[in-house]
């Protein structure tokens, strides 16, 4: 017995081939939604890990800019207190400048020279007086200049001829430049350093 298939199979299999290419369209869509719908999780996750660090390293940074401003007023704070040690100090040691002054204007003065007024002005010493030949007054500037511990730079401002008691004078004014302890502490450690002979300096 043939059995002849009268169905239209063509178009059924068209048909099946129709739904399982939507099949496949809607099974790739629901992948690709998913692939999606991850990423935008992971995407979610990592901007809300990079927004926690921010927040974080915001709240550091705050904390080291008040730690900035600590450090900044404390600095401040200390330089205050060495300023105000060092004018302490200062007033300490200019109490016993005026002593210095007339013990090194006592031994640097030569014999013949007499002087009638000292004034002092910061550290500049004006210094009036009375000698009784030019060569003592270039002597009491030598002595000023290379002897003294205390003066410096010694300035003659004016020498004319006086009398007194019919005696012939000179009368002169100068200046000086009274030297800070520590530059006078200073020049006299190096006077006092032993000098270093020839012969070592050859055989170095």
């Amino acid at each position: 017995m043939i059995l002849i298939n009268l169905l239209p199979h063509r178009e059924e299999r068209r048909k099946r081939r129709r739904i399982a290419f939507f099949a496949g369209i809607g099974a790739a869509a629901g992948l690709g939604l998913l692939v999606i719908g991850i990423w935008f999780t992971v995407l979610e996750q990592l901007k809300a890990a990079q927004q926690a660090r921010n927040q974080f390293l915001a709240a550091e940074n705050a904390k080291l800019d008040a730690q900035i401003k600590d450090i900044a007023t404390l600095r401040a704070e200390i330089e205050s207190l060495k300023a105000r040690q060092k004018a302490v100090e200062d007033l300490q040691t200019d109490r016993n400048i005026p002593v210095y002054l007339l013990n090194e204007l006592v031994k640097q003065t030569p014999e013949g020279v007499y002087l009638t007024a000292i004034r002092q002005s910061d550290q500049i010493v004006s210094i009036n007086g009375i000698a009784q030949t030019n060569e003592r007054v270039s002597e009491f500037l030598r002595n000023t200049l290379y002897n003294s511990q205390w003066l410096e730079r010694p300035e003659l401002i004016e020498i004319k001829a006086a009398s007194v008691q019919n005696r012939r004078v000179f009368d002169f004014a100068m200046r000086v430049t009274l030297k800070r302890p520590q530059a006078a502490a200073a020049a006299a450690s190096a006077a006092s350093a032993p000098a270093v002979p020839a012969s070592a300096v050859k055989a170095s």
